[in-house]
Protein backbone atom coordinates (compact mmCIF):
# COMPACT_ATOMS: atom_id res chain seq x y z
CA UNK A 1 0.00 0.00 0.00
CA UNK A 2 1.46 3.38 -0.60
CA UNK A 3 1.68 5.40 2.47
CA UNK A 4 0.59 8.68 0.91
CA UNK A 5 -1.72 7.72 -1.82
CA UNK A 6 -3.50 4.76 -1.30
CA UNK A 7 -6.49 3.69 -3.82
CA UNK A 8 -9.70 3.33 -2.18
CA UNK A 9 -9.30 -0.36 -1.79
CA UNK A 10 -5.82 -0.17 -0.47
CA UNK A 11 -7.70 1.71 2.69
CA UNK A 12 -10.43 -0.23 2.69
CA UNK A 13 -8.32 -3.44 2.69
CA UNK A 14 -5.97 -1.87 5.50
CA UNK A 15 -9.40 -1.68 7.77
CA UNK A 16 -10.65 -4.70 6.92
CA UNK A 17 -7.27 -6.35 7.71
CA UNK A 18 -6.78 -4.18 11.41
CA UNK A 19 -10.58 -5.39 12.46
CA UNK A 20 -9.74 -8.93 11.30
CA UNK A 21 -6.18 -9.08 12.72
CA UNK A 22 -7.73 -7.53 16.04
CA UNK A 23 -10.20 -10.06 16.58
CA UNK A 24 -7.51 -13.26 15.70
CA UNK A 25 -5.71 -11.72 18.00
CA UNK A 26 -2.56 -10.87 16.16
CA UNK A 27 0.22 -8.30 16.55
CA UNK A 28 -0.69 -5.09 15.13
CA UNK A 29 1.32 -2.29 13.43
CA UNK A 30 1.28 1.50 15.40
CA UNK A 31 -0.94 2.54 12.79
CA UNK A 32 -3.08 -0.30 13.27
CA UNK A 33 -3.42 0.38 16.86
CA UNK A 34 -4.30 4.05 16.21
CA UNK A 35 -6.80 2.75 13.68
CA UNK A 36 -8.14 0.62 15.79
CA UNK A 37 -9.31 3.04 18.13
CA UNK A 38 -10.73 4.97 15.31
CA UNK A 39 -12.77 2.26 14.62
CA UNK A 40 -13.55 1.20 18.33
CA UNK A 41 -14.89 4.91 18.33
CA UNK A 42 -17.60 3.71 15.95
CA UNK A 43 -19.32 0.50 16.86
CA UNK A 44 -21.58 1.53 14.07
CA UNK A 45 -18.63 0.54 11.53
CA UNK A 46 -18.15 -2.81 12.79
CA UNK A 47 -20.51 -5.38 10.80
CA UNK A 48 -19.16 -3.74 7.89
CA UNK A 49 -15.34 -4.42 8.80
CA UNK A 50 -16.64 -7.67 9.80
CA UNK A 51 -17.98 -8.45 6.49
CA UNK A 52 -15.21 -7.42 3.84
CA UNK A 53 -16.59 -9.31 0.56
CA UNK A 54 -20.24 -7.70 1.22
CA UNK A 55 -18.73 -4.14 1.39
CA UNK A 56 -15.43 -3.70 -0.25
CA UNK A 57 -16.94 -2.41 -3.07
CA UNK A 58 -20.17 -0.65 -1.44
CA UNK A 59 -20.45 2.84 -2.56
CA UNK A 60 -21.65 5.67 -0.58
CA UNK A 61 -23.57 8.53 -1.73
CA UNK A 62 -23.30 11.67 0.47
CA UNK A 63 -25.80 13.22 -1.19
CA UNK A 64 -28.40 10.74 -0.31
CA UNK A 65 -27.23 11.55 3.62
CA UNK A 66 -24.75 8.10 3.32
CA UNK A 67 -21.48 8.80 5.28
CA UNK A 68 -18.54 6.39 4.33
CA UNK A 69 -17.31 5.12 7.18
CA UNK A 70 -13.89 4.20 5.42
CA UNK A 71 -13.68 7.94 4.52
CA UNK A 72 -14.96 8.74 8.05
CA UNK A 73 -11.97 6.79 9.60
CA UNK A 74 -9.83 7.95 7.24
CA UNK A 75 -10.06 11.44 8.20
CA UNK A 76 -9.63 10.57 12.27
CA UNK A 77 -6.61 9.17 11.36
CA UNK A 78 -5.19 12.24 9.33
CA UNK A 79 -6.53 14.25 12.38
CA UNK A 80 -4.79 12.52 15.04
CA UNK A 81 -1.51 12.53 12.49
CA UNK A 82 -2.13 16.41 12.84
CA UNK A 83 -2.76 16.53 16.06
CA UNK A 84 0.19 14.29 16.90
CA UNK A 85 3.04 16.66 14.73
CA UNK A 86 1.12 19.65 15.56
CA UNK A 87 0.77 20.69 11.78
CA UNK A 88 -0.39 22.96 11.14
CA UNK A 89 1.05 24.91 14.24
CA UNK A 90 -1.48 25.35 16.73
CA UNK A 91 -4.38 22.24 16.28
CA UNK A 92 -2.96 20.04 19.50
CA UNK A 93 -3.79 23.40 21.26
CA UNK A 94 -7.15 23.74 19.99
CA UNK A 95 -7.69 20.20 20.47
CA UNK A 96 -6.68 20.00 23.73
CA UNK A 97 -9.15 23.09 24.35
CA UNK A 98 -12.13 21.52 22.53
CA UNK A 99 -11.32 18.32 24.36
CA UNK A 100 -12.02 20.42 27.56
CA UNK A 101 -15.08 21.98 25.68
CA UNK A 102 -17.11 18.78 25.31
CA UNK A 103 -15.25 16.59 27.98
CA UNK A 104 -15.32 14.22 25.09
CA UNK A 105 -11.80 13.56 23.06
CA UNK A 106 -14.32 11.98 20.18
CA UNK A 107 -16.66 14.77 19.93
CA UNK A 108 -13.33 17.08 19.98
CA UNK A 109 -12.18 15.24 17.03
CA UNK A 110 -15.69 15.28 15.28
CA UNK A 111 -15.09 19.40 15.28
CA UNK A 112 -11.78 19.46 13.62
CA UNK A 113 -13.16 16.62 10.95
CA UNK A 114 -15.30 18.71 10.02
CA UNK A 115 -13.23 21.62 9.63
CA UNK A 116 -10.95 19.72 7.80
CA UNK A 117 -13.48 17.96 5.42
CA UNK A 118 -14.66 21.81 4.58
CA UNK A 119 -10.95 22.57 3.97
CA UNK A 120 -10.53 19.53 1.86
CA UNK A 121 -13.68 20.30 0.16
CA UNK A 122 -12.58 24.10 -0.74
CA UNK A 123 -9.62 23.37 -2.53
CA UNK A 124 -10.90 20.45 -4.28
CA UNK A 125 -13.82 23.12 -5.58
CA UNK A 126 -10.89 26.06 -6.01
CA UNK A 127 -8.62 23.73 -7.58
CA UNK A 128 -5.59 24.80 -5.07
CA UNK A 129 -4.08 23.52 -2.30
CA UNK A 130 -5.20 23.17 1.23
CA UNK A 131 -5.12 26.64 3.40
CA UNK A 132 -4.04 25.94 6.60
CA UNK A 133 -4.75 29.61 7.46
CA UNK A 134 -8.48 28.82 6.12
CA UNK A 135 -8.56 25.57 8.66
CA UNK A 136 -7.03 27.51 11.37
CA UNK A 137 -9.95 30.13 11.24
CA UNK A 138 -12.31 27.52 10.77
CA UNK A 139 -10.95 25.32 14.15
CA UNK A 140 -10.82 28.57 15.97
CA UNK A 141 -14.48 28.77 15.46
CA UNK A 142 -15.34 25.83 16.70
CA UNK A 143 -14.00 27.36 20.08
CA UNK A 144 -16.53 29.63 20.62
Amino acid sequence: MSLFNPSRDQVRQFFFNTWANFHQQKPLSDLEKIALEVIQMHPEYHAILSHPAQYSQQEYFPEMGETNPFLHMSLHLSVIEQIGINQPVGIASIYARLKTKHQDAHRAQHDILDCLAETIWQAQRQQRALDAEHYLSLLNNKLL
